[in-house]
């Protein structure tokens, strides 16, 4: 990743991840690992751009009313050219779960149940807890010392040899591995150097192996088979609700690209910069550092910084052009009766107590913009003509049919998304 982008991206990303990534409330625990970062600050990243809020920004006031607004000026139209927004054509691509990918999710489930071993020796894929201690001609070199390091065995984390040394080890054994760094190693004083790492080895896991005695023991399934179908349906919703975020972030983004701003909002830009200023003075202080210095230590100048905090703050203000145009076209406000259901969902999302504890974390402004990007997102699909697939791999199958090999996608699966979209408001969330 470019240096250049880096705040941009971090700003897009933090403060306040609830807006417009695609995750409803029912959903947020199956999705937190979605997206973190990416290669490229470009107008994509937007979406998590009008989130970014400082707590000290706004005043926690826990109400919004009846004039709210998410830019300064009345005639949005002067100031952008919003695209073609209702009418669009797009394709929501579920993709179909495979047995490969069951076996895989069974595996972490029992790796994450792995159970101590007390005796016999490691084997390979065993969790094991070690001390170590590297030295380089008799000497021990900076960073080759560790107490009680967690290791699974065959992961790679080590240079060759070090992990395959384990194995065959037995609890409270100590053991000498002879290895060599390979040549392009990062430390130029080990690139290539022959070392000596002396290894404790204080305990070992296991994973189990799945069989109904274990599922009836461990999860609320009585057999092995009925907890690979409980792994397969968990899949499978996991796989919808990523074919429903992508579908959500592939209308907002062609909006997005199909709009044109005239003019920017002085009033609008001058509070975005200030926003993302407020931020990393924040993230400053937290590691007890000048705003200078941390700007410093992600490798770019305070130059870089101001075109930045401009580049964020020209996201920013489209995308809130963009979406009360629309709402200004199509009559819907922040409190009307779905903006209000919208509202309620986030609040359920985020396990807050109301909207007051809400405002009071991410900001007024923030929870207002994230609940306009969510009501126009909505109000986009419902006006679109979407084509439903199934896709596993190169593979692609329409309206619920299965392409992969195995069949292991239950059909009707695109149905089923419809069907629950169709009935529940969903809300994103990071």
């Amino acid at each position: 990743m470019k240096k250049k982008t880096y705040l941009v991206i971090l700003a897009l990303c933090a403060a306040m991840a609830m807006t417009a990534c695609g995750t409803s409330a029912g959903q947020k625990e199956e999705t937190k690992s979605t997206a973190e970062s990416q290669d490229t600050a470009d107008e994509k990243d937007s979406k998590a751009a009008d989130s970014a809020e400082s707590d000290s920004d706004k005043e926690s006031t826990g109400t919004v009313s009846g004039d709210t607004r998410l830019v300064s000026v009345d005639d949005v139209s002067k100031y952008v050219t919003i695209g073609q927004y209702k009418g669009l054509s797009l394709d929501k691509t579920v993709e179909a779960v495979t047995d490969d990918m069951v076996d895989g999710r069974i595996k972490e489930e029992l790796q994450n149940k792995a159970e101590e071993v007390t005796e016999g020796n490691v084997q390979n894929g065993d969790v094991v807890t070690i001390n170590y201690v590297g030295t380089k001609d008799g000497v021990a070199f900076d960073g080759g010392t560790a107490n009680n390091y967690e290791l699974t065995i065959g992961s790679g984390t080590f240079i060759d040899g070090f992990e395959d040394g384990i194995i065959g080890m037995k609890k409270g054994q100590t053991k000498d591995l002879d290895l060599t760094f390979p040549e392009e190693y990062s430390s130029e004083e080990l690139a290539g150097q022959e070392v000596v790492f002396k290894v404790t080895l204080q305990s070992f896991k296991r994973a189990p192996e799945l069989t109904d005695d274990w599922a009836a023991k461990n999860t609320d399934c009585k057999t092995a088979e009925e907890y690979r179908k409980e792994i397969r349906t968990t899949l499978e919703d996991e796989a919808k609700t990523s074919a429903q975020n992508t579908l959500r972030e592939t209308a907002w983004n062609t909006v997005l690209s199909a709009s044109e701003v005239k003019e920017y909002p002085q009033d609008d830009l001058d509070t975005a910069k200030t926003e993302f200023k407020t931020l990393y003075e924040n993230y400053a202080k937290q590691g007890d550092m000048t705003l200078e210095d941390f700007v410093k230590a992600q490798g770019i100048s305070m130059d870089d910084f101001e075109e930045q905090s401009s580049q964020y703050a020209e996201y920013k203000v489209k995308q809130n052009l963009i979406v009360q145009g629309i709402m200004d076209a199509e009559n819907m406000t922040l409190e009307d009766e779905k903006s209000l259901s919208i509202q309620d969902e986030l609040i359920k999302a985020y396990n807050v107590k109301d909207l007051a504890a809400l405002v009071d974390k991410y900001g007024q402004a923030a929870v207002d913009e994230s609940i306009g990007l969510l009501r126009v997102e909505d109000f986009i699909l419902d006006n679109a003509t979407v084509e439903e697939k199934v896709t596993a791999g190169d593979t692609e199958g329409v309206n619920g049919d299965d392409p992969s090999e195995d069949g292991s996608s239950a059909e009707g699966t695109v149905d089923e998304e419809l069907e629950a979209a169709e009935a529940t408001d969903m809300v994103p969330e990071e």
